[in-house]
C-alpha cells in the first residue's frame, strides 16, 4: 500500500514541489526515510512518533518506507513534519478523505502542536502555481500565507484538529488576509520635521529619495548623520503590492518576518560594523540564507561608521549595488536573491571625528587620516551617487522654534519626481534614475550646451572617473525632475557636482 501527500520546499527565492510517498509492508517494524533528507528531516521520525502517541494515535507496527520526491534534491528543515504525519494518519486509516488536491507544511512539537516554519509565503505561491486547491499551515504562518489569492489557506493548531478538518468532523474555514488601515509613513518612521538645521543635508536626502541614489554622509560625531538616515524611509514612495510580496518572501525565507501578513513599509536595515561578509551578503553553511542587503530589498541599507566595517564585507556590496541582485554559489547549490536597495552610509572625516570642524580641534595626523579614509576602496566610493557634508549643528539652530518641513511635505515632491520617472521608463526594466543603463543615457539625460560645458569642466578639474561622470549625470537628472524640467540645465549639473567634490576634498593625496 502506497500513500502520497503533497508538500513543498525552498530553493533560493522560490518553492518547489515535494511529494511524500509512504509504503507499508509486512515485516519487522521499522521506519526508513529516503530522498536525501538532512538531519532535521531525519529527526522528523522521532517527532512524529512522539506526536502520534501523545495525541492518542497508534504508530503502525509495520515496515514503513518514506520517500521524499524528487529524490535528487536535498530536503532540509522541519517543514516536512506535518505532511509526514498526514501520510501516516492516511496509511493507518485515521484520515479517510481524498487529499490529492491538498498540501501540508509545518513543524510538529512532541505533543502534536504545530510550529511556524520559514518560507511559508513562497511555498504557498508555488502551491497555487502547481494547481493545489488547499494548503494547511501552522497558525503562526496563516496570515502570511493568506495574502496569496487563488488558494485556500487553513490554519492548523495541532494534528487532532487537522484530522477532524480533513474528515469533515470539524468545520474548516479558510483564513482571510488581515486588512490593515493604511498608515502614513511618518507614523511608522521618525519625521524630518524633528531635524534641526542641516538644510543642505536634508536637500541631499530629498534628491537621493527622488532618484533612488546611494548617499554618503560625512561629518563629526553628533551632527545628526544617523538621525537623517533613519528618516529617509519616511519620504520614499509607498510600496507597490508586488514589492510587498517580494519583500515579504525574503523575510519569510530568512525567518525575519515579525509582522502579520505583508510587509507594507519599506525595510530599514542597519547592521553593526562587526557584520561578516556572509552576514551582509548572505550564504552560510548548509542552507543558503539571504543577508542584510537582501533583507533591505526595496528599502534602505544603512551602514553607520562605514570605515569600521571590514574591507571584505564592504567589497561584497560592489556588484550587488550595480546589479540589484546577488548570486551566492556553493558546491551543491546556487541561489540568487534580489537586493534593489538604497545604500546610506555615514562616517567621520577622521579617526577622532573632528577634521575640518570649527568647534573642535582634530588630533589626528595626516598619515592617520589617510589610513582611516583608505579603508574605503575607490570603486566602492564611486558607487555612492551623493557625498554630503553634515556639519555640527549650531546652538541657535538647536534652540530655534522655526517650523521645518515635515516628511509628508518632502514626500509630495519625491512622489512627483518618481511619477515622472515611472512614465519615462515605462516598458523598460529601469525603476528610477539611479538605475539608468548605458543604452538610455543619451535619450533621457538631455542637457543644454551650457550644462555640457559645466560638466566637462568638472570632469577635467576634479579628475572624475567614468562611473563618477555617470553618477553626476544621474543626480542632475533627478534634480531636474524635482523642478519638473525635461532638460538638464547648468544649475542642475552644478548642484550634482557639489555632491561629488566632497570625496576629492578628503581623499586627495
Amino acid at each position: 500500500m502506497v500513500v502520497k501527500c503533497n508538500s513543498f520546499g525552498i530553493n533560493g527565492m522560490d518553492g518547489y514541489r515535494v511529494e511524500i510517498e509512504a509504503s507499508a509492508e509486512t515485516g519487522l517494524p521499522s521506519f526508513d526515510m529516503v530522498g536525501l533528507p538532512d538531519t532535521a528531516v531525519r529527526e522528523s521520525r522521532d517527532r512524529v512518533k512522539s506526536a502520534l502517541k501523545n495525541c492518542g494515535f497508534k504508530f503502525p507496527s509495520v515496515h514503513l518506507t518514506l520517500n521524499l520526491a524528487p529524490a535528487d534534491i536535498k530536503k532540509e528543515g522541519p517543514i516536512y513534519d506535518l505532511p509526514i504525519m498526514v501520510t501516516l494518519l492516511k496509511i493507518t486509516g485515521n484520515i479517510v478523505t481524498d487529499i490529492s488536491d491538498c498540501a501540508f507544511i509545518g513543524e510538529l512539537s512532541l505533543s502534536g502542536e504545530t510550529r511556524g516554519v520559514n518560507g511559508a509565503l513562497p511555498m504557498v505561491i508555488t502551491a497555487r502555481e502547481c494547481g493545489i486547491k488547499k494548503i494547511f499551515v501552522p497558525e503562526q504562518n496563516a496570515l502570511e500565507a493568506a495574502v496569496v489569492s487563488g488558494i485556500e489557506v487553513y490554519a492548523v493548531k495541532d494534528i487532532v484538529q487537522l484530522k477532524n478538518m480533513l474528515n469533515n468532523i470539524e468545520n474548516a474555514v479558510p483564513v482571510t488576509p488581515k486588512v490593515e488601515n493604511e498608515r502614513e509613513q511618518n507614523e511608522i518612521y521618525p519625521d524630518f520635521s524633528q531635524v534641526k538645521g542641516q538644510y543642505e543635508a536634508k536637500r541631499a536626502m530629498e534628491i537621493a529619495a527622488a532618484g533612488g541614489h546611494n548617499i554618503l554622509l560625512i561629518g563629526p560625531p553628533g551632527s545628526g548623520k544617523s538621525m537623517l538616515a533613519k528618516r529617509l524611509p519616511s519620504i520614499l514612495p509607498d510600496m507597490t503590492f508586488d514589492e510587498m510580496i517580494e519583500t515579504t518572501k525574503i523575510h519569510s525565507i530568512a525567518g525575519a518576518l515579525h509582522s502579520d501578513g505583508l510587509i507594507t513599509a519599506r525595510p530599514f536595515r542597519s547592521p553593526h560594523h562587526t557584520v561578516t561578509a556572509v552576514g551582509l551578503g548572505g550564504g552560510g553553511t548548509g542552507t543558503i540564507r539571504p543577508g542584510e542587503i537582501s533583507l533591505a530589498h526595496n528599502g534602505v541599507l544603512f551602514l553607520d561608521e562605514l570605515p569600521e566595517f571590514s574591507r571584505t564585507a564592504l567589497e561584497v556590496l560592489r556588484q550587488p549595488i550595480e546589479d540589484s541582485r546577488i548570486t551566492i554559489s556553493r558546491a551543491s547549490q546556487s541561489c540568487t536573491y534580489p537586493c534593489s536597495i538604497m545604500v546610506v552610509a555615514a562616517m567621520n572625516p577622521c579617526p577622532c571625528g573632528y577634521y575640518g570642524d570649527t568647534n573642535h580641534k582634530c588630533t589626528c595626523s595626516d598619515r592617520k587620516i589617510k589610513q582611516y579614509l583608505n579603508r574605503i576602496s575607490g570603486p566602492l566610493l564611486d558607487r555612492f551617487d551623493i557625498h554630503v557634508e553634515v556639519p555640527a549643528v549650531k546652538f541657535d539652530e538647536l534652540r530655534s522654534r522655526e517650523q521645518t518641513e515635515s516628511s509628508a511635505q518632502i514626500k509630495k515632491r519625491v512622489d512627483a519626481a518618481r511619477k515622472i520617472q515611472h512614465e519615462r521608463y515605462k516598458g523598460t526594466s529601469v525603476p528610477c534614475n539611479a538605475k539608468i543603463d548605458a543604452g538610455l543615457f543619451d535619450k533621457v539625460c538631455k542637457i543644454d550646451k551650457e550644462a555640457e560645458q559645466t560638466l566637462k569642466n568638472a570632469f577635467e578639474t576634479l579628475g572624475l572617473t567614468a562611473r563618477a561622470y555617470d553618477r553626476v549625470l544621474k543626480v542632475a537628472r533627478t534634480i531636474a525632475d524635482l523642478e519638473q524640467s525635461e532638460i538638464i540645465h547648468s544649475e542642475h549639473v552644478l548642484e550634482a557636482v557639489q555632491y561629488r567634490s566632497l570625496d576629492r576634498k578628503y581623499w586627495s593625496a
